[in-house]
């Protein structure tokens, strides 16, 4: 068995299928703007790169799509803050690598599905976990493998991933990723807010990692 050929089995759907790379302004930074696909799965998703990838460490976010916090602004969630946040922080260090994955919307059940749990928060006063499980869907579906492989096909070999959950550091390593420091993310608090960021922290192992935290390799 070959080196490439054992690196695939140890983890699965690794590919990374480079779709387009080209050169987007913001008002952030100039970034390069890559669209990929990874593995079997034929979901597109994007990264923002800025500066040049060595060995070292490297500011990373991985974002799940939201179309009501990223593109509608709602004050519902804090999506919209952490992926501006992300870019403010990463044009600052003048490098680093922004993962927007595609199919997470609602923690993985879809634009609709968030909608209609919104829809149960607002008239039953359920809380974001409690909704997902009235629907009958997973608290949480997101699965992780496209950041990591993306990471991998990079070649980011050290990670300061702006994050406060836990989990998603966790899941990185998983997929390959082995060096990872945690730095967490202020978030700001609204009165549409607060119960979804109180749930995030009680119930799903949000912030409340302090400073910056070191992760070790539960692979």
């Amino acid at each position: 068995m070959d080196g490439e050929t054992d690196r695939r089995m140890r983890h699965p759907g690794s590919d990374v299928h480079m779709l387009v790379r080209m050169r987007l302004p913001t008002r952030h930074a100039v970034f390069d703007l890559l669209a990929f696909t990874a593995g079997t799965d034929a979901i597109q998703h994007f990264a923002l790169v800025l500066g040049a990838v060595d060995r070292a460490e490297m500011l990373v976010r991985v974002h799940s799509e939201c179309l009501t916090g990223d593109v509608l602004g709602s004050l519902r969630c804090d999506c919209g803050d952490q992926l501006n946040e992300s870019l403010r922080s990463i044009a600052a260090a003048g490098r680093g690598v922004l993962i927007y994955l595609r199919g997470h919307e609602g923690r993985g059940i879809g634009l609709i599905g968030k909608l209609r749990a919104y829809a149960l928060q607002q008239e039953h006063g359920l809380d974001t976990v409690d909704a997902n499980v009235a629907l009958g869907q997973p608290v949480d579906s997101r699965d992780y493998t496209a950041a990591a492989a993306l990471l991998r096909h990079l070649g980011v070999q050290q990670v300061a991933l702006l994050t406060n959950n836990k989990s998603k550091a966790e899941a990185l390593i998983r997929g390959g990723v082995h060096q990872i420091r945690i730095v967490p993310m202020q978030a700001t608090v609204n009165p549409h807010n607060a119960m979804y960021l109180h749930t995030k922290m009680q119930r799903l192992g949000h912030a409340g990692i302090g400073p910056a935290a070191e992760i070790s390799d539960v692979a």
